[in-house]
């Protein structure tokens, strides 16, 4: 996955909340009426909201934002300070036949108090009398803690997308702390090489970020059925966090991978910590291009040799 700029992280959305929060002190259709809640329950307002979008309830949705001062929404057509754009988009769903949403927290940061800001891929289905649409909109949201309960102080979405068919496995529930704190990838690494040592399997090193889908559909396709057995007699997986691109630079020059090519990105090294081979050209960035295929070809490709 790539990203043009940051318009859709989550530093856009501190500088949105700065002036909010100073004023405070492809899947198969579910039956119509359901709200996958399993892959949000770990922040409960976003539970409500989804209920409340999929109910077609404006006053209980437009009562989550913000309105004194009133939320800040970034949208495909532009900036927004209406305290109803959000509101009004999510609430139209409804009349279109919306039966189901999931959305799935991608990347939460609860670093700032009173504060948790989500990155959010969310599965829509619409049922329509030319049979259910899949759609999808990437979201971020910035919650603040008020004396009224958790508002939503500042958004940025997509527009309405047609979700891509992948051949590969989709997380149920993807893990929002998938790569940890970047600055933990040195110890990492080095924890993975002394295990490989041990047991001289080689070292996978995944460059990407929580906010990246992509990276979340290639860890669920390593975890699969088909291909876990493959990744565990051979390799020891480690994620490196690059943050917005500006993170783990210097690793990323060292193993040779082009980041600018998109993530998530991989190199593969020995049981002594040398590169084996890195990838150049975005192989694995977009995962509705690449299937189970491609995958297992690339690690049977690099694992090591019996002799090793």
């Amino acid at each position: 996955m790539r990203r043009i700029g940051k318009s859709g992280s989550l530093v856009f959305f501190f500088f949105l909340l700065a002036g909010a929060a100073s004023a405070q002190s492809s899947t198969k259709p579910a039956q119509k009426g359901s709200l996958h809640a399993a892959s949000s329950a770990s922040f409960e307002p976003l539970e409500r909201w989804g209920a409340a979008v999929l109910a077609g309830d404006k006053a209980s949705l437009a009562a989550l934002y913000l309105t004194q001062p009133p939320a800040a929404a970034q949208t495909p057509q532009g900036k927004s300070n209406d305290p109803m754009e959000e509101p009004n988009f999510w609430v139209a769903l409804h009349s279109m036949g919306l039966s189901r949403i999931d959305p799935q927290i991608l990347e939460i940061d609860s670093s700032r108090p009173e504060t948790e800001s989500l990155v959010l891929h969310i599965n829509l289905t619409i049922n329509s009398s030319d049979g259910a649409k899949y759609l999808l909109v990437s979201a971020s949201q910035v919650w603040v803690h008020t004396p009224d309960g958790w508002r939503i102080a500042a958004t940025n979405r997509s527009d309405l997308l047609v979700a891509a068919a992948r051949q590969l496995p989709e997380p149920a529930k993807p893990n929002p702390r998938l790569y940890p704190d970047p600055a933990e990838a040195k110890a990492d690494l080095d924890k993975a090489l002394a295990a490989a040592g041990r047991d001289h399997k080689r070292v996978i090193v995944v460059f990407g970020a929580n906010w990246c889908y992509d990276c979340h559909v290639l860890d669920a396709a390593f975890h699969s059925k088909a291909i876990a057995p493959l990744v565990e007699a051979n390799y020891h997986v480690v994620h490196i966090n690059v943050g917005e691109y500006d993170h783990n630079l210097d690793l990323a020059d060292r193993f040779q991978v082009a980041l600018k090519k998109g993530v998530p990105c991989l190199a593969v090294l020995d049981s002594g910590g040398q590169l084996v081979t890195s990838q150049q050209q975005g192989e694995f960035e977009n995962t509705v291009r690449i299937g189970p295929k491609d995958v297992v070809a690339f690690l049977n490709q690099w694992k090591p040799s019996k002799s090793q």
